[in-house]
Parts: C-alpha cells; sequence; structure tokens
C-alpha cells in the first residue's frame, strides 16, 4: 500500500475498511500477467484501466502497477488494443476507440493520486500512440467512430458513450502532455470538436437511448455541464431510476447494475448534485457482497441478482464514486474538472453555414 494514502469512506455508506475490502476484490481475480478481467476472464483495456485506477485510489498501487505493465505489453503498434484479450492472446482482434482513449485516464489519475511523474513519464509513449490511434478516427464532423477492424476498416458509425468518454480522455491527455512538456495541441482540438457534437448533434450517433450510459455519459465525460446538464439528467431520471434499488441498465428491462449507478453518482456530483448522489450511491449498496466485491446487477421482478457474478469493474466503479464524495485523494474531482471549455463546432457540422464547404 502507498505510505499515507487516504482512503475514502462515505459516512454512513462505506467505511475506509469496506472500501480497502473492496480493492482487495478486485486484486483477487486479477490475473498473474497483471490483466484484470470480467468474470467471463476476458480483459478489455477500459474496464482494466477503471480498476487499476480504484486500486491506486485504495493504496494498492503495486497492483496497480502491474496492470499498467500489462497495458504497455497489450498495446499493439497502431496504438489500440484487442477488444477481448483471452489467456493473453485476441479474442476479438478489432480495436475499440474509448478503450484505447481511457488510458490517457488512468494515467493522468495515477500521477495526481501518486505524484510519480517518472512513472508517468514510462507511460507516455503508450498514451501518445493510444490517443493518435483514436484522433485518426475522427469524422470531418467531429465524432470518432467506434473501432477499426482487423482489416484496418474505420467502422460506419459512432457510439455517443463511447465519445463522451474518449472526451473526458482526450482532455487527461491534454493535461497530461502539458505536465510532460510535451504538449499535443492536435488532441485539444479534437477534444473541442468531439465535445461539440456530443453536446449538439445527436443525429452524429447510432441509437442507443435504451441505455443509461447514453442518458448521462455526456455528462460524466464533461462535454455536457451546467444548465444543460441539469437539463439532461432531469428529462429521463424517471425512465431510469428505480428509488432504493439504482439505475436501470436499459429503460425496458427491469433490471438495475451496480457500475452504471456508480457512474451516475459521479455525473451528478460533477454537475454539483450531491444530494442525489448519495441517494443514488446509497441506494446501489444492496448489491455489496459480503465479502466486499458487488454484483453486477438486480432484476427486481424475478428478484435475482443478474448476471450471476461479481464483477471487478463494479467494485471499481463504487471504489471511485466514494472517492468524488469524499474528496480524499488528489483525484477525487477528476470527473468534476473535465469540461469543455467552449462549444467548438467545425465547418462540416452545420452549425455555421458561413464556414460549411460549398
Amino acid at each position: 500500500m502507498t505510505p499515507g494514502t487516504e482512503i475514502p469512506e462515505v459516512a454512513g455508506v462505506l467505511s475506509r475498511e469496506q472500501v480497502l475490502q473492496t480493492a482487495k476484490s478486485i486484486a483477487a481475480v486479477q490475473q498473474a500477467d497483471g490483466g484484470v478481467p470480467w468474470p467471463e476472464g476476458h480483459v478489455d483495456a477500459w474496464n482494466h484501466v477503471e480498476c487499476l485506477m480504484a486500486l491506486t485510489v485504495a493504496g494498492l498501487t503495486e497492483e496497480a502497477r502491474r496492470g499498467y505493465d500489462w497495458l504497455v505489453r497489450h498495446q499493439r503498434p497502431d496504438g489500440s488494443w484487442p477488444m477481448k484479450i483471452l489467456d493473453g492472446r485476441a479474442a476479438q482482434p478489432a480495436g475499440e476507440s474509448n478503450h484505447a482513449a481511457y488510458i490517457a485516464v488512468g494515467v493522468w489519475h495515477e500521477l495526481l493520486v501518486t505524484g510519480d511523474e517518472a512513472f508517468a513519464r514510462t507511460m507516455w509513449p503508450a498514451v501518445r500512440r493510444a490517443l493518435d490511434f483514436v484522433v485518426d478516427l475522427q469524422t470531418p464532423r467531429g465524432e470518432i467512430v467506434w473501432q477499426r477492424g482487423p482489416d484496418g476498416a474505420a467502422a460506419p458509425y459512432a457510439l455517443l458513450t463511447g465519445c463522451s468518454s474518449i472526451h473526458q480522455g482526450l482532455r487527461c491527455g491534454v493535461r497530461l502532455a502539458e505536465r510532460l512538456g510535451d504538449p499535443q495541441p492536435e488532441w485539444e482540438l479534437a477534444a473541442d470538436r468531439l465535445g461539440h457534437v456530443v453536446a449538439a448533434h445527436p443525429e452524429a450517433f447510432a441509437d442507443k437511448s435504451r441505455f443509461s450510459m447514453d442518458w448521462y455519459y455526456p455528462v460524466l465525460g464533461g462535454a455536457v455541464r451546467g444548465p444543460d446538464a441539469h437539463a439532461r439528467v432531469a428529462g429521463d431520471w424517471e425512465r431510469f431510476y428505480v428509488p432504493g434499488l439504482g439505475i436501470r441498465c436499459v429503460s425496458d428491462q427491469p433490471w438495475v447494475t451496480g457500475a452504471e449507478s456508480c457512474e451516475l453518482v459521479l455525473a451528478l456530483d460533477a454537475m454539483g448534485d450531491r444530494d442525489r448522489a448519495l441517494r443514488v450511491y446509497t441506494d446501489m449498496q444492496h448489491l455489496r457482497h459480503e465479502d466486499g466485491s458487488y454484483w453486477t446487477g438486480w432484476q427486481f421482478v424475478n428478484r435475482r441478482h443478474f448476471p450471476n457474478e461479481q464483477s471487478a469493474y463494479t467494485a471499481a466503479a463504487v471504489i471511485l464514486a466514494a472517492d468524488a464524495l469524499s474528496g480524499a485523494t488528489p483525484a477525487a474531482a477528476l470527473f468534476r474538472s473535465v469540461t469543455t471549455p467552449a462549444p467548438t463546432g467545425s465547418p462540416h457540422c452545420g452549425c455555421h453555414p458561413e464556414l460549411t464547404p460549398s
């Protein structure tokens, strides 16, 4: 454990001891090569990074560093990771843009918590390759398509949740670049354009509106803030929020999930709605297992855990939300601090007719 680490606690909800127990439940499933898998056994870079961030918050730095080493070893020359890695090999070889972008969030978070700039410098080449891969998938309008296939072909569409997360990744990458003395202005421009499309152009994305992530992720990723964020959350609150249980994963199913609930907590905290953030965080604690891990979800008509599993990524979201609510670490404001300075359209988005190419 990192000396002097202050482990989060949320008064009346989770103690420091319980948060540490939850972090240890993540470490317990970490593979010998450093990967943190889904319950099914595969590893994807996004959820893996989220778990490393949670380990860092709880002071389990050695385990987190093994996970970052896993990222370096499995990154491909183009900067991406296979969508799914099983037993050290690509089970699904396509490279997702949001998976690649999240390494920047993780490394910036790790630097904020530990202050270890030397480690950030060792990770910098991997971050640069990853974000260059991401920016190369940006369309003229500004959205970033969701993957590049093994044949090198870019996907024909973009995803709102993924692009919202990428927006945060680019913002963190820009800050990391400035801290390390290697500015990347093209990433900042890409983030500006992407943030504008996320906030103002729903037509740019495939329709996944039945998923709660498409509801709150534009707020979580920092592209939508202020009155627009409050209006967005209010607009679908009753469609997704289930009092006493958390939030639905999808609007048309009686199924609440812990990871989505805690991500909503982070989004609510980022927009200053602490009361509802605490309410949702308290609600979802029914998913806590006696060993400190968390069930993935609860089907509240059948009254059964579904799937019948505890997931490391759910435990990670619980820890990151605890940090945001408690302000325990120097990275507690990570999700609050990522915002779009000003809406920046492109000549191709249609918002500025005088700039639109003829």
